[in-house]
Formats: C-alpha cells, sequence, structure tokens
C-alpha cells in the first residue's frame, strides 16, 4: 500500500543521497575522467620519473645477482626497457588517429558550434596525447641509461627504430621539412593535374564489366581524373589500364622495383601511389597487398572503395 504526499518538502528515506554516493566513489577510487573528457591531472614529474626507474632496475639486479636466475637478468632488464617502447608506440598510433580524425573534423566546419567544439575537443586530445608520448619516451629514455649502466652495453629495440625527440634540434627539424617539401615538389611536377585515383586488384581477378562500370561512375564524377595503378601485366589493373586507353584517361603505372626492394617491392609501390595523393583508392580482391595500401589509405583518411565480384 502506497501514499501520495502532496508537501513538496517530503522526501523519502535513502541509504545514501546521490551526493554522498559520488564522494564515496570519489574516496575510494579518485577523480577518473570520462572517455571523451579532457584529463586534467599532472604529469609525473621528471625527477620522480628517474628515481622509480632506477628502483627498479636496482631491485632486479640485487635481487637475481649471484643466483640461478642471474643468467636471465639482461633478458629481464630488455624487456622492462621494451615495456615503455613498446606504450610509446601505442600512443604514436592514437597520435596518427587523432590527426586523421581532426583533418575530417576541419573538412566538416560549417560554423556549427557543435562541430566547432569537436575540433576543439580532438585538438585538446592530441595535445594530450603529445605531452604523454614525451612523457613515456621520459620513461624509456631513462630505462635504456639504467639498462646500459647495469649491463654495459646499449640497449636497441628489436624492430624498428628508437627515436629520441630530445636529439631533434630545430636545425635537424628545418632540414627534414626542406627535403619532405622538396620531395614533394619534384612528386607535384612530374604528376599530371586533376583528381587522383589509385586502383589496385588481384592478378586472378578478371570480372571487366565490374571494374568499367566503377570506373565509369568515378569517371563522369570526375571527368579530368587521373588514373594510378600498379601496372600488372594481367588482372584487375591491366583491365584497368585498358579501360583508361579506352576512355582517353591519363594513366600513371606504379610498378614495383623488384632489384631495388625485394619482397618489399609492392608495398614500396603502394608507398609511392599514396605519396601521390591521391582522392580516393578503389580495392577489387586480390591478395594481403591490396589489403595493406587499404590500410595505409585509411591511416591516412583517403577514401577506400572496396569491390566484390557481386558489385558490393
Amino acid at each position: 500500500m502506497t501514499h501520495e504526499h502532496d508537501d513538496t518538502g517530503y522526501e523519502p528515506p535513502h541509504a545514501s543521497s546521490p551526493t554522498s554516493h559520488v564522494l564515496a566513489e570519489l574516496q575510494l577510487y579518485g577523480y577518473r575522467p570520462g572517455q571523451e573528457e579532457p584529463d586534467p591531472r599532472p604529469l609525473p614529474e621528471a625527477n620522480l620519473i628517474a628515481g622509480a626507474i632506477a628502483d627498479i632496475f636496482d631491485a632486479f639486479t640485487a635481487t637475481l645477482n649471484e643466483t640461478r636466475l642471474e643468467p636471465d637478468l639482461e633478458e629481464l632488464l630488455w624487456a622492462t626497457v621494451n615495456l615503455f617502447h613498446r606504450a610509446t608506440g601505442r600512443i604514436e598510433r592514437e597520435l596518427d588517429d587523432n590527426e586523421q580524425a581532426q583533418k575530417r573534423s576541419q573538412k566538416e566546419q560549417d560554423g556549427s558550434e557543435v562541430r566547432s567544439v569537436e575540433l576543439e575537443r580532438l585538438t585538446a586530445e592530441g595535445q594530450s596525447l603529445l605531452e604523454r608520448r614525451d612523457c613515456l619516451e621520459f620513461f624509456r629514455d631513462q630505462a635504456a641509461e639504467q639498462f646500459e649502466r647495469q649491463m654495459r652495453t646499449a640497449w636497441r629495440p628489436r624492430a624498428g627504430s628508437m627515436v629520441n625527440r630530445r636529439a631533434l634540434t630545430a636545425s635537424l627539424i628545418d632540414s627534414r621539412d626542406f627535403i619532405a617539401a622538396k620531395r614533394r615538389a619534384e612528386t607535384e611536377v612530374m604528376l599530371p593535374t586533376g583528381p587522383r585515383i589509385a586502383f589496385t586488384g588481384g592478378l586472378e581477378f578478371n570480372d571487366h564489366k565490374l571494374i568499367w562500370d566503377k570506373l565509369d561512375r568515378v569517371h563522369a564524377k570526375h571527368p579530368d581524373m587521373v588514373l594510378l595503378h600498379g601496372g600488372s601485366p594481367r588482372g584487375a589493373e591491366r583491365i584497368a589500364a585498358a579501360w583508361a586507353d579506352a576512355r582517353r584517361v591519363t594513366q600513371i603505372a606504379y610498378k614495383p622495383d623488384w632489384t631495388r626492394h625485394a619482397k618489399a617491392a609492392p608495398f614500396k609501390r603502394n608507398d609511392a601511389m599514396l605519396e601521390a595523393l591521391p582522392i580516393g583508392v578503389l580495392i577489387f580482391p586480390g591478395t594481403g597487398i591490396q589489403d595493406n595500401l587499404a590500410d595505409k589509405a585509411k591511416k591516412r583518411g583517403i577514401p577506400v572503395w572496396g569491390f566484390g565480384s557481386g558489385g558490393t
């Protein structure tokens, strides 16, 4: 049986108020920002990081020295440095995703407050990721120094490279920017004008009707398009080249340089095609080479259109 209360001041008894519940959560777990909220908490101080890393390595060394596990000490210390190296790589990938998200948001700006706030959030998130990456790099560099002190040999990753941004002087950055700009300028001169469409497909894919239909649709939207393809002697790319000849569309074949790059030649070819900055990539069924091009294009924010034999 329930009772109706007309008294606005009436409040049923509670075990605890909502405010009390929030305060209890903060006391137990501390403040935790939401997934898309800015994190106001400070980063750890440099002297605390250096002290913590030194303690970790000293504890490992003191515990394992002169024991049966001493032969495993170097591997364990190497893995400790690698822990921070991998964490830095993970943040780098998040930074790449954030960069592409910012580029998409810039294109979607229409003057509305919603779009503006979204771009501001992505920018703040990118800045936070930069600071986290630099902090984790400091962790890794401190750990690498401790590894060298304990093992009398420099730490090296087993794959990839170890970038130390403390060594990036202004002159080095200017030089790299100059070389990159020079390479872009040379590429632009060699490429004809017009929107570029990259095309790739397997050697065994021969659905010429589907390929011609999709290319005709793109050509209708971009009459001055330039077709970029891999120059394969048969399969989807050979059909695309025949289409370009028939439609009098300018085409550029990026053939793999097997002599220079050996097994990596098709993947280097993919990089070269994307350096031409196509506005879209047409992907037809093939091998991992086609998947590689699609993945790299998506990371750069380039639209990817994939088609199967059924025209999906």
